[in-house]
């Protein structure tokens, strides 16, 4: 009888073994939600063989990464950590979350790279014209106006120590809306890493992380929109297996006001709206983060100096940029094997 059983148990145990090989040899399940955050939606698709893994325990946590981030770095939220530090006008330092940190430390370093193309501080001149949180002017703003407000602005007053975020003009303002979107991108591709999920395309905004491309092995295809207002158009077809890729343009967000054309892409350098003829840039890089922000660096730069950036930097970018027939492209050597070859 002792034998009978052990026997059975072994019978047991084999099938059990057998129904665990056929499960994991079926095609994973495709999960895929959307929602919104910081001010636009986000979209996450990913693909599982884990039966725990349940799409709406994974949007849950998902909500709550996002939320966490949106808490720390929102400038139209007056309760979150940025909005908490911009309202307090002191020089003293103020001791500021290890994600704010990261978030404002790269912020700071890449401000540095691009000679101060990107620059958080610039918040009060997007203010200015309109483009954050208040309401936009009734006329240009005059000279001594755009004086007044650049001497609270420059990335060089601003400083990372010992955990401790400190402005040297109490007035200073700062705003992560070019880098805080993809820093979200990256936190939500992290928690799906911890969740033990392999594939995966995370998007917030039009900024994009990819993991472990498709289960046929296939790269996932992500379109770059033509630098248009009037439609929603391709301009060309990407496809990578891993990566990040991010794009900024003048062409959505912006006003007119007597014939002249206000972008919300402020140059740091002059306090204006830029306005020379690079209308797009996309960015693929290894981390969202970093994407979303030397995009808009980028653009700020102008067709040929971002042109020498991506040479010197060796970074993967494609620029679209206006000329008298329409629109031209620069696709930079890294960015070359992206493009997809059935378009």
């Amino acid at each position: 009888m002792m034998f009978l059983k052990v026997s059975n148990a072994k019978i047991w145990l084999a099938l059990m073994g057998l129904a665990f090989l056929v499960s994991c040899s079926d095609a994973p399940e495709k999960i895929a939600f959307s929602g919104e955050t910081m001010g636009t939606t986000y979209s996450v698709t990913l693909y599982t063989k884990d039966p725990r893994h349940n799409q709406e325990e994974i949007k849950r946590k998902v909500d709550i990464v996002l939320e966490r981030v949106n808490a720390q770095m929102s400038t139209y939220d007056p309760n979150s950590e940025l909005s908490q530090f911009n309202q307090f006008e002191s020089t003293e330092p103020v001791v500021i979350s290890r994600e704010l940190e990261r978030v404002v430390t790269r912020a700071i370093e890449i401000a540095e790279q691009t000679e101060g193309a990107l620059d958080i501080t610039v918040g009060p001149l997007v203010n200015l014209w309109g483009f954050g949180p208040q309401a936009r002017p009734e006329e240009e703003p005059s000279d001594k106006e755009l004086q007044t407000v650049r001497e609270k602005t420059g990335y060089q007053k601003l400083r990372v120590e010992n955990h401790q975020l400190i402005k040297d003009n109490p007035e200073m303002y700062v705003d992560l809306s070019t880098i805080a979107k993809g820093y979200g991108v990256d936190r939500v591709g992290h928690l799906l890493d911890q969740l033990r999920i392999k594939q995966y395309l995370v998007e917030i905004g039009g900024e994009v992380l990819t993991k472990g491309g498709k289960p046929d092995e296939a790269s996932w295809r992500l379109a770059v929109e033509k630098p248009v207002s009037t439609e929603r158009a391709v301009q060309r077809v990407v496809q990578f297996k891993d990566g990040a890729l991010a794009t900024s343009g003048d062409y959505r967000n912006y006003f007119e006001e007597d014939g002249r054309r206000y972008s919300h892409i402020i140059d740091p350098a002059t306090g204006y709206p830029i306005q020379h003829n690079l209308v797009s840039v996309s960015v693929y890089a290894d981390d969202t983060m970093s994407a979303d922000a030397y995009a808009t660096a980028l653009l700020v730069m102008g067709t040929d100096k971002a042109k020498a950036f991506a040479r010197k930097q060796n970074l993967a970018v494609m620029l679209i940029y206006k000329t008298e027939d329409g629109f031209n492209e620069y696709i930079s050597d890294a960015f070359k094997p992206l493009l997809s070859e059935q378009e």
